[in-house]
């Protein structure tokens, strides 16, 4: 067996098998708050976006207790679902040598004895059209996060009005540049910043108790 470092997640057998290895210690601590970063931070700030929207615009329901209690209970019970069901029983079992994301699990099923070509496209053509949804995905949610973080600088001061677009286009293109480093190079710096505003965030939310 090939000598592992603290850095490899799997070792490689003499036989090419590749063999998980357990994160441990410092090395599990700086997995888990890459991960914090770049998979939970769009789930811990999309609430807010979804909560605003309940109460705001031609479709808002009246903000009443009954209402307020009603939309934090749909996004809650959402949440628990998306995290403890979606990610921990299905996502994080189903990966490809530790490797995740719908090309790799495309490659992953494919192999599963295919009874025609015919499955084997419609395989193919499901992992491109996921990966498709994917790339739509990250094209759009970067924009429409950043837009509506901005679009709280109005509500400290009208001031901003004019620099709310100019202000996001530039955060944006920061990004994709930035972003040729890789998730792991974007977790780092997202990682302490993603943990520093759920640590704000539950600081509010137990002072109003």
């Amino acid at each position: 067996m090939a000598e592992t470092t603290p850095t490899d997640i799997h070792a490689t057998t003499t036989g090419g098998h590749v063999e998980r290895v357990t994160p441990r210690g410092r090395y599990l601590f700086v997995m888990s708050l890459a991960a914090l970063g770049v998979v939970y931070g769009d789930i811990g700030t999309s609430p807010l976006y979804a909560l605003r929207e309940c109460f705001h615009g031609p479709h808002s329901i009246v903000p009443t207790p009954a209402n307020i209690l009603g939309v934090l209970s749909l996004i809650f019970w959402s949440l628990v679902i998306v995290i403890s069901v979606k990610y921990l029983v299905f996502v994080l079992h189903a990966d490809n040598h530790g490797e995740g994301g719908i090309l790799s699990l495309t490659a992953l099923a494919t192999p599963i004895k295919p009874s025609g070509k015919s499955e084997r496209r419609l395989l193919i053509a499901m992992g491109i059209f996921g990966a498709a949804l994917l790339y739509g995905d990250g094209m759009i949610t970067p924009a429409i996060s950043i837009l509506g973080a901005m679009e709280g600088l109005t509500v400290a001061t009208p001031l901003f009005n004019s620099y709310v677009v100019p202000i996001t286009i530039a955060i944006i293109v920061a990004l994709f540049l930035v972003q040729s480093r890789g998730t792991a190079g974007i977790g780092k710096v997202f990682g302490p910043v993603t943990l520093v505003w759920f640590a704000v965030l539950a600081a509010l939310g137990i002072m109003q108790i």
